[in-house]
């Protein structure tokens, strides 16, 4: 699963190839493919965090959606400091707090410190990975910019499986602080190493001149408005969906997602053209991969709890089970890739998510405690092989009809959407599956109902919402017809 992020406009000229390149790219991917594994690496230590650190259901739910929830939210403005500053600047500057924070929270006596060590490392991912990316289209031009940007893809696609299998060898061995501590000697030799092998590219002049081109307010309002949401939901398995705790959260939301449109209208150079979330292809894009990032994450959670305090595995065996599901992933978006220009969006949105139903169902039937080998482990690959086929056609549903110059703010909201989605996915499911810090055998089979049941009614939306027609074998990645 590609690891989304913002892309900044690059740079328009084209310079003669640099003999670093390589190299370059060799690096970058490395500082990006930290970014890619904390999304899932804590998901498999998330009991021995709560063993260790007398975390309960609230902070173990933050421990996950801080970091997804501060990359996501602020990748936009990352993007525009990339912008405005330089990409290897603001890539420096991410990544030394994404190492800073990682050493944080590996040496975090206590549930506040490891939770703004999470901040901080959303908060330096979110620096990091636009910048990286402007970086890979400015460095490499012509025939070696796909090259370049497969492998970027492949840093996504393997990131995810190699968390929660690292994340268990880390927990079952030295201990749960080694899935933050081994950041620190990569972020350490990336950052003396990388400025010999990447050029400074020039600042866009225009956005100095102007004034005002960095958003700082927008950013700030989207990212707490949608702090404000996962605060609610979480809330919402102490204090009912209808209780004071639950429902003001809920509304301040709703009016910080106002204030920020509002503020973007009046924006001399906004964070997000909400013009763009007037198109068709861009809403519907953006939602699907809203959905299948919240399915998929919630998975990982879910079945991490399961496997560990239900079934009694250790983290190590943890891991191991779940590399299968991270797996089918990736080969559910190659064939999902293919499917697409073959029969369509619409079709292959469809039938990945009645996949990912299906698989579901036999976790809303059977005792939770029932064999993890032939009962969790097929299921949620199952499920996870029909959410990479969705993954990739909302992306390309997103960038679909939209023209060449737009895919750069396109993608962008549909990458927020991605990391937001798995911070919103899991608020949900710890609501429904977790009683303090074990899941109830009831509380796993509301959230797995709740998971199919999405997936299904998901499955028969995207027939009717995405735009009729295929992608072009011809004139770019972006077009259909």
């Amino acid at each position: 699963m590609p690891t989304p992020a913002a892309v900044p406009s690059p740079a328009p000229a084209h310079p003669a190839p640099d003999p670093r390149r390589w190299t370059a790219l060799a690096l970058i991917c490395a500082a990006q493919f930290m970014l890619v594994l904390d999304v899932t690496v804590v998901n498999v230590a998330l009991p021995a965090l709560a063993a260790d650190l007398d975390l309960g259901r609230t902070a173990l739910t933050w421990v996950v959606t801080a970091y997804t929830l501060c990359f996501g939210g602020l990748m936009l403005l990352g993007g525009r400091l990339a912008d405005a500053l330089g990409a290897r600047r603001v890539l420096l500057a991410g990544l030394a707090l994404f190492t800073a924070a990682s050493l944080a929270c590996g040496l975090a006596p206590d549930a506040g410190v490891l939770l703004g060590g999470r901040v901080a490392q959303g908060i330096g991912a979110a620096l990091l990975s636009p910048a990286a990316l402007a970086l890979v289209t400015t460095v490499f031009q012509g025939a070696e910019r796909p090259k370049a940007l497969g492998a970027w893809a492949a840093v996504g696609g393997t990131g995810s499986a190699v968390g929660v299998l690292l994340g268990g060898a880390l927990t079952a061995g030295p201990g749960w602080p080694w899935i933050f501590y081994v950041n620190v000697p990569v972020g350490l030799a990336v950052l003396a190493t990388l400025p010999r092998y990447v050029p400074e590219p020039t600042p866009t002049p225009v956005r100095r001149k102007r004034g005002g081109g960095l958003d700082i307010p927008g950013a700030l309002l989207v990212t707490t408005a949608t702090g404000a949401l996962v605060y609610a939901l979480v809330q919402a398995g102490d204090s009912g969906w209808t209780g004071a705790a639950t429902l003001l959260p809920l509304l301040g939301a709703l009016a910080l997602y106002g204030a920020f449109a509002a503020a973007e209208r009046k924006a001399r150079t906004p964070l997000m053209d909400l013009r763009m979330l007037t198109r068709r292809p861009v809403v519907v894009g953006s939602l699907l991969m809203l959905v299948a990032t919240a399915l998929l994450i919630s998975f990982f959670f879910l079945g991490s709890m399961q496997l560990q305090r239900v079934h009694g595995l250790d983290a190590l065996r943890t891991g191991l089970l779940f590399l299968p599901v991270a797996l089918t992933t990736a080969i559910g978006a190659h064939l999902g890739s293919r499917l697409v220009t073959t029969a369509g969006p619409r079709v292959c949105a469809a039938g990945g998510l009645a996949v990912a139903a299906l698989g579901c169902m036999p976790l809303v039937f059977l005792r939770p405690d029932a064999g993890p080998w032939t009962t969790l482990l097929p299921s949620l690959a199952t499920a996870a092989f029909g959410l990479g086929a969705v993954f990739v056609t909302a992306t390309t549903t997103a960038l679909g009809l939209i023209d060449p110059h737009e895919a750069g703010l396109a993608s962008g909201i549909v990458n927020t959407f991605h990391e937001l989605g798995g911070s919103i996915g899991v608020a949900i499911v710890s609501t429904l599956a977790l009683t303090a810090t074990a899941p109830t055998p009831t509380g796993l089979t509301t959230a797995y109902t709740v998971c199919a049941l999405t997936a299904a009614a998901a499955a028969p939306a995207s027939l009717v919402l995405i735009p009729r027609g295929r992608p072009r074998s011809a004139g770019g990645p972006h077009g259909m017809h």
